[in-house]
């Protein structure tokens, strides 16, 4: 996506920075004092589905809002690292030059996952909760799994074909299609900027190569290694990830628990910014 040419279509784009910190030029949102805590979107998606949630969260915190390598307005600069350990390892390297200590850190879907990698590297960092949304912690079943890599692989490096599936996937009819089939009913305004994404063909290319290299085995083998507070929100409405993903991750981890949001789907934190807001808030002032 550019900048120059769609920035201003942007939410908070007063609030956007961007920074080359390799191997990726990065667009950031970044508000607030206080506590760090770093925002990160889901696949398809960019740090505008926290639009809501973001200012509220920076009244008392220090919140850094990142669009994840290859989508949104992140320009990935190394092809290879759009898989879940190559890009968590790349968020710590972006933290760490821009002197960020993000005490939380909270992942909606696909970026739950990133955010339990990055907990599991973190080396003396002094990370102490991580809250994940609707967190896709699951693998594809039966054939999916093998078949769904394989097909984002194959268009990922087919010529034309992110620029084509961009063309049909920018249609209106389409993408509130894809929005309903969540579970959720986001504004107008949500819509309009998921088209906007769903059109540019960087950014479903960005999609479709992190798609092609994620491999959630490793972590899933690794969450009982993980003992920091793993806060784990549901929609109960959600149709992207079932809650049973999230429960049954739950079990695995040491310090881990679960929270209902009934009526509300996968993009909860879009259908009610202001619940989320709170909820996240809460969990954060809690005591480790």
């Amino acid at each position: 996506m550019d900048w120059a040419r769609q920035g201003h279509l942007w939410p908070h784009s007063q609030w956007s920075r961007f920074h080359a910190v390799a191997p990726h030029r990065w667009h950031v949102q970044e508000a607030g004092q206080g506590p760090s805590i770093l925002l990160l979107h889901g696949a398809g998606g960019a740090n505008q589905s926290w639009r809501g949630v973001l200012p509220l969260l920076a009244r008392d915190h220090h919140v850094i809002a990142p669009d994840l390598p290859g989508q949104g307005f992140t320009r990935p600069g190394a092809r290879h690292r759009l898989g879940l350990a190559p890009m968590a390892e790349d968020l710590w390297h972006l933290c760490d030059a821009q002197g960020w200590a993000p005490e939380a850190i909270v992942g909606h879907s696909a970026g739950g996952a990133v955010a339990l990698q990055m907990a599991l590297t973190r080396g003396e960092r002094p990370l102490r909760m991580v809250i994940g949304l609707n967190a896709a912690l699951g693998k594809f079943d039966g054939i999916a799994g093998w078949l769904f890599p394989a097909m984002a692989q194959l268009l990922s490096i087919t010529p034309f074909v992110p620029a084509l599936f961009a063309r049909m996937s920018g249609n209106e009819s389409r993408v509130q299609d894809l929005l309903r089939s969540t579970g959720s009913d986001i504004d107008a305004e949500g819509a309009r900027l998921y088209r906007m994404l769903a059109g540019d063909s960087g950014h479903v290319d960005g999609t479709l190569a992190s798609m092609a290299q994620w491999r959630i085995e490793p972590l899933l083998d690794a969450l009982p290694q993980i003992d920091l507070p793993v806060h784990l929100i549901i929609g109960d409405d959600d149709r992207t990830v079932p809650p049973r993903v999230s429960v049954a991750a739950a079990r695995r981890l040491p310090h881990a628990a679960v929270h209902s949001l009934p009526g509300l789907g996968h993009l909860a934190h879009e259908e009610a910014p202001d619940l989320l807001a709170d909820k996240i808030d809460s969990l954060l002032k809690q005591t480790v």
